[in-house]
């Protein structure tokens, strides 16, 4: 049975990657998402919740429900509780998207992974985008969106892995600093190029 071209999307956080996801996808593109896989993995009703409260106490919950800020504020902060909530997150995320991408079919798949450099799905992937701007063009972004001062959006980008790092790993690159204009015409032509890829016979 013919299986689906496997795209591993990644990019620094502010990168772009949802936008870039996004105009695959209007382009029929199937697209796994672990932002998504993530959030549900967290749901009330999953065992990682009370696992989350077991490491992190009543500080990362308001009302019963995960502070997502609050936690984010901890593990930014720390290492070690970054590492904790990893290992409680990370490989229920993994097993959900392999999962997924077994079920979704498609001629590609584009699974996005912000943390793929340092993931084992890294492996499972067929090849890798990756989305890349210049920092201050994500620290600009982060300031808009999240971050609340340089000096934190600079410390998220330090946690993460280096532009070199991720463009070492890259078969494939979108730059995605000159407008939506221009990254869109890139996605054009890397989803024919996908397509092509897809239909290859297998050797």
């Amino acid at each position: 049975m013919h299986r689906s071209l496997r795209i591993g999307l990644t990019g620094g956080i502010a990168s772009g990657k949802s936008t870039v996801a996004e105009l695959f996808a209007g382009l029929g593109a199937v697209i796994i998402d672990t932002d998504i896989i993530a959030r549900e993995v967290v749901r009330p009703d999953q065992p990682a919740l009370q696992e989350i409260h077991d490491a992190f106490g009543d500080a990362v919950f308001n009302d019963g429900v995960l502070d997502r800020s609050e936690l984010r504020r901890q593990i930014f902060s720390d290492d070690d509780a970054r590492r904790r909530l990893e290992s409680i997150v990370h490989p229920r995320i993994q097993q959900e998207t392999i999962r997924q991408a077994r079920a979704s079919g498609g001629d590609y798949q584009l699974i996005v992974v912000p943390l793929l450099t340092e993931s084992p799905l890294k492996d499972f992937v067929d090849r890798i985008l990756v989305v890349d701007c210049n920092e201050n063009t994500q620290i600009e972004r982060l300031l808009a969106r999240d971050a609340e001062s340089e000096n934190q959006a600079r410390r998220i980008l330090t946690m993460q892995a280096s532009r070199e790092e991720r463009l070492a790993i890259a078969d494939d690159v979108i730059h995605n600093d000159a407008g939506l204009e221009a990254t869109s015409s890139q996605v054009s032509a890397l989803h024919d190029t996908y397509l092509a890829m897809a239909h290859l016979p297998e050797s």
